[in-house]
């Protein structure tokens, strides 16, 4: 089934966007009824009205938070007829989902940083999106299968109750001893923005070169005290409710906290930050090709990526879209940039390495054997 019908104004949007978030547990989103949060969710975690998708639905894998889902696919649904089943939890076990064609099949991966879904871009059918003119040059689909959802900076975010006079501007902060095991920090194999910001440490603190960035990452796994959390929602949670001094995040995720006017602040490292974009694909094999690409046209299009920006705390990958007003202007951001390639083809060595610096660092500081994601 097509989509029949475009947003009609922005205004309209703006409003459809407000109602359906607070009205998403009525059960008219297929998104409703997913637990809270993102990519730490772990296991089967469907949709409600079942535990299965249907034969006819579009099902899309999706890292991304529950307040962040419910409106975008809520309006789809409503303005195409078209159902959708959202299967959510971390990019890297879906993305295994999705590449051992586990149940529910994926129609759509939506989600998830570029440098954690390239190296898996052959599980993607090649589309390129209707709006794909009005995509900013830097996140066009060079691919032809990855179309760039929204742009994605890492950032720290702070707690200012917790904080006092612990002065935070970047990763060396990090290492300070009042800081130790009051860092929020997860799992770069499981969560992408995990491993962005494992990515932006080697090259900002490498000084651009990725080999030279590693003395800096075992001091940050010291500092962590034994602490690494399973997901990336358990990061900007546990900064938000006072667990944690400080988090490595994505930008969305602490700026909702903003926007809320709750106790926190971004911090962009003054060494470099990375602004990586996520992606909406087309799997491989979908079922439901013509359904998929209207999502894919859906998200990309100028009013969803409006109410993206204005409303859900992100940064429009479109040449037509403003950034929301509370955000700095990129431009006002140190902004440093990684190899893809070298990011792409290092990936699983990096991960490999991080996770024996962590556990050798736990087996020397605490004297015990641990496992990445051991608290």
């Amino acid at each position: 089934m097509g989509m029949k019908k475009s947003w009609n104004k922005y205004i309209t949007v703006i409003g459809m966007s407000l109602c359906l978030a607070g009205c998403a547990g009525s059960g008219t989103s297929a998104a409703a009824g997913h637990a809270a949060g993102g990519d730490h969710v772990t296991g089967a975690d469907y949709a409600a009205g079942g535990d299965h998708a249907g034969d006819e639905e579009l099902v899309i894998y999706c890292p991304h938070p529950l307040e962040f889902i419910n409106p975008i696919v809520s309006e789809f649904e409503g303005r195409t007829g078209i159902r959708v089943f959202v299967q959510t939890g971390g990019t890297g076990e879906l993305l295994k989902m999705a590449e051992e064609g586990s149940d529910p099949p994926c129609d759509i991966f939506w989600g998830g940083s570029l440098s954690t879904t390239s190296p898996k871009r052959e599980l993607f059918e090649p589309y390129i999106s209707r709006n794909e003119d009005m995509v900013r040059d830097e996140f066009k689909n060079r691919e032809g299968n990855m179309s760039r959802f929204t742009d994605i900076p890492s950032v720290i975010m702070v707690n200012t109750n917790l904080i006092g006079d612990v002065e935070v501007e970047g990763y060396g902060d990090l290492l300070k001893p009042e800081l130790k095991g009051r860092i929020a920090m997860c799992d770069p194999a499981t969560s992408s923005s995990a491993y962005e910001h494992l990515i932006n440490m080697l090259y900002a603190m490498g000084d651009g070169e990725p080999e030279q960035g590693w003395d800096y990452v075992e001091d940050f796994c010291r500092n962590l005290d034994g602490i690494l959390l399973g997901g990336s929602g358990e990061v900007y949670q546990g900064v938000a409710r006072g667990k944690y001094a400080v988090g490595l995040t994505f930008e969305e995720a602490a700026a909702h906290y903003v926007a809320d006017k709750g106790p926190v602040k971004l911090v962009y490292m003054k060494e470099g930050v990375i602004s990586t974009p996520d992606s909406v694909c087309i799997v491989k094999g979908s079922r439901h090709v013509e359904e998929a690409r209207d999502f894919v046209d859906f998200v990309t299009g100028k009013d969803a990526q409006t109410v993206i920006s204005m409303r859900l705390d992100r940064r429009s990958v479109r040449k037509d879209v403003e950034e929301p007003s509370y955000l700095p202007d990129k431009e006002d951001i140190h902004i440093i940039y990684s190899r893809e390639e070298e990011v792409n083809s290092r990936k699983g060595t990096w991960l490999e390495h991080f996770a024996s610096i962590y556990n050798r660092v736990l087996e020397e500081d605490a004297g015990i054997s641990g496992e990445v994601g051991s608290q």
